[in-house]
């Protein structure tokens, strides 16, 4: 009864939430690399009424769009099967102490190609941004479904001057030792050390469906880093210099180049917000020196997601669960390639860490979240997650021996209903007194 009496007065309302839109990124404290999945970025889909039946009334749900068409023409009937432009623009906006402000802009185009009704919406994105720091960062991205989706083309290209934040390797475990390498290199203290670098990266994969949501794919990664420095290193003596002096790597560049093999099954209902079904992805990268990479290596990782609905009136109502892992079976990783905390194809696990907070050879991170909407109309919901990571360090922790957590709560706001995409706010807390803001669209997975 109270929301109803909220609708009756909108243009308070309105004028909050538009609010909250155009100020809050400026206090995000989100991770510092930036997601290079297109699954975040399905804004606007072309072909709304050849999409599935739904147990639910879209014309009932009222989203960003509503909002902006709403004060900018209020009296105007809203229209939603009718979406003007298929490319959207964004501000690109956060900070945290480690990359200061971020401002930027970022362009999304969605597509579907093809007639049949089953064939998923392709999407692309590009987007600039620059920091107080100094940072800037360029990518271009896309994830194309031919018709009926017989074949997925994911690629994408990454130019950046970047800055990365480093705590050691490990998961954390107290250390009893008077090794002082390995004190550095898995510093208790967990003091940070700002990396400094040029990044480039061109990736592509392509998978061909062999049966009904099941995918084969295969591809190449080359994933280029040069001038690294690290200001507060004497005599390398910062964990990326002990690691690379360890593992006989170059200390100011490296190359991680190599082929990519991956199987894919999924039944989700939506890739952005899904209600019900199963994501299913394990794949092999094995970087080889003939093709530029500057070690050989051979990982194995693992992406596993569940959604369970748990109301039939409120879909959107749903248990959520996630495992992610990666696993180095030979050969070296390149320091800052290492698997750790917000190293997943998405770059948002460990909710509560900043990125590669927690890294080894070896990482597995598990996740749990429950999703419920607040406002009748479904323009705000609510999240409740948490979450375990481990690993592996160099002084004989083995992974799964210690778990690290992180948890915490957020808000939603739909920015737009077709497409299932929110506005993602949460507040997390982790150990080591790590905590604050991660503001992202959609969910976390």
């Amino acid at each position: 009864m109270q929301f109803n009496s909220v609708y009756k007065k909108p243009s308070l309302l309105k004028f909050l939430f538009l609010s909250l839109f155009i100020n809050i990124g400026g206090f995000a404290y989100s991770q510092t690399v930036p997601a290079d999945s297109l699954k975040a970025d399905s804004l606007h889909p072309e072909v709304v009424k050849k999409m599935p039946s739904r147990s639910y009334n879209i014309n009932k749900q009222y989203d960003f769009g509503d909002l902006t068409r709403n004060i900018i023409h209020p009296h105007k009937k809203a229209d939603t099967l009718h979406h003007g432009s298929g490319i959207t623009v964004v501000p690109n906006i956060a900070a945290n102490p480690t990359i200061g402000a971020q401002i930027g802009i970022k362009a999304v185009a969605g597509r579907r190609l093809g007639t049949d009704p089953s064939t998923l919406l392709s999407v692309g994105a590009t987007s600039a941004s620059i920091t107080s720091k100094g940072i800037i960062y360029f990518y271009l991205n896309h994830n194309i479904f031919t018709n009926a989706n017989k074949w997925n083309f994911q690629g994408s290209l990454v130019v950046s001057k970047t800055v990365t934040p480093d705590y050691g390797v490990g998961i954390g475990r107290d250390l009893s030792t008077t090794n002082d390498l390995a004190k550095i290199l898995e510093d208790p203290t967990h003091k940070v050390y700002p990396i400094h670098s040029y990044f480039f990266q061109v990736r592509e994969k392509a998978y061909k469906e062999i049966s009904k949501g099941l995918f084969l794919g295969a591809g190449m990664s080359f994933d280029i880093r040069r001038d690294i420095q690290n200001k507060d290193s004497t005599d390398h003596s910062t964990p990326s210099g002990v690691y690379n002096t360890q593992h006989d790597l170059p200390q100011d560049h490296y190359s991680a180049n190599g082929f990519l093999f991956n199987v894919e099954y999924t039944t989700r209902d939506n890739p952005n917000r899904a209600y019900k079904g199963i994501y299913f992805d394990a794949g092999f990268r094995i970087n080889q020196t003939w093709i530029g990479s500057t070690k050989n290596a051979v990982q194995f990782t693992t992406d596993i997601r569940k959604y369970i609905s748990l109301s039939e009136e409120n879909p959107e109502t749903v248990f959520a669960l996630w495992n992610w892992g990666s696993y180095l079976l030979s050969g070296t990783i390149p320091y800052l390639e290492l698997p750790g905390t917000a190293r997943d194809g998405t770059f948002r696990s460990g909710r509560g860490y900043t990125t590669q907070y927690f890294k080894g050879t070896e990482f597995n991170d598990t996740e749990a979240e429950f999703r419920f909407p607040i406002l009748a109309n479904k323009f705000i919901s609510g999240v409740a997650f948490g979450n375990l990571q481990t690993g592996n360090d160099e002084q004989g922790t083995k992974i799964f021996q210690v778990f690290q957590p992180g948890y915490g709560a957020g808000l939603r706001v739909l920015f737009n209903k077709a497409t299932r995409t929110n506005l993602a706010l949460d507040y997390a807390f982790g150990r080591f007194g790590n905590k604050g803001f991660f503001l992202n669209l959609n969910e976390a997975f």
